[in-house]
């Protein structure tokens, strides 16, 4: 199968490093115009020098998109810059896991601008563009405690089910304009997190030995790559993707308790 995003311009939010830019360069490997973003100006140029180097093109833009006027600024350099936006992937956000009375007003407000009022935002502003042109595709990046909430997960959990949620009222809405709207629910993903984690906590073992003995717990016995996640996102952004929709798909080699 031919899997192509040829022509169709894609924003990748959190896509400095990790799944972002695993999304980001598979998009651009299969066609697409692709805008970067992420908060961090040096991160950005080292990642759109990295992907330089093998050949592959793509756009950068210093974005937090937890704080609105940024995102509309963004949009529309983007749009100035590649085109009307045809693919959305909401992927900006960091674990925040701690116990429920610990958390503060002021964390839950910053994380859920970070998560979920930042994929409302760059989606209302996409949106009519694509209900004009009949097409698009919106991804949101979440995590399999958005169904199976664990001990000490907020405000983590909470912000991600509620993504959960927007996503399905947004495929609803978007259906009848061939706007399709979908989930992807991480598991255990290696990325840079995972890196620093080690480096803070288990300097004493092997990175390798670390991610085989967080993996203990996944049937499939390891952590799963960015590029896997990657893959499956380019599929359905694509053409070839064209019949789901409303979807929250676990990419977690079967960690998630629930289907």
């Amino acid at each position: 199968m031919d899997v192509t995003m040829k022509n169709r311009v894609a924003v990748v939010t959190g896509g400095s490093k990790g799944i972002g830019f695993a999304v980001a360069r598979r998009f651009a490997e299969s066609g697409a115009r692709v805008a970067m973003l992420a908060r961090g100006a040096a991160d950005l140029k080292a990642a759109r020098e990295r992907l330089a180097k093998d050949g592959i093109e793509v756009r950068d833009y210093v974005c937090d998109v937890s704080k609105a006027p940024d995102i509309a600024k963004t949009h529309d350099r983007v749009v100035a810059d590649l085109g009307p936006i045809d693919v959305l992937v909401n992927n900006a956000g960091t674990s925040r896991a701690m116990a429920f009375e610990t958390v503060t007003d002021e964390v839950w407000q910053e994380d859920l601008d970070l998560k979920l009022f930042a994929a409302i935002r760059f989606s209302r502003l996409v949106w009519p563009g694509m209900t004009a042109r009949k097409w698009g595709r919106i991804i949101n990046v979440l995590n399999i405690g958005a169904k199976a909430p664990a001990v000490a997960s907020t405000p983590t959990s909470v912000s991600r089910a509620a993504g959960m949620a927007l996503t399905k009222a947004m495929a609803n809405e978007g259906g009848p304009h061939n706007i399709l709207v979908n989930a992807m629910l991480v598991g255990l993903i290696v990325s840079d997190q995972w890196v620093k984690r080690h480096a803070q906590k288990a300097q004493d073992t092997d990175f390798d030995a670390f991610t085989r003995d967080l993996a203990k717990g996944v049937p499939l016995g390891r952590m799963g790559t960015a590029e896997e996640f990657a893959n499956l996102a380019c599929f359905l952004a694509s053409e070839q993707g064209s019949y789901i929709t409303g979807t929250a798909i676990n990419v977690d080699g079967g960690r998630s308790p629930v289907v």
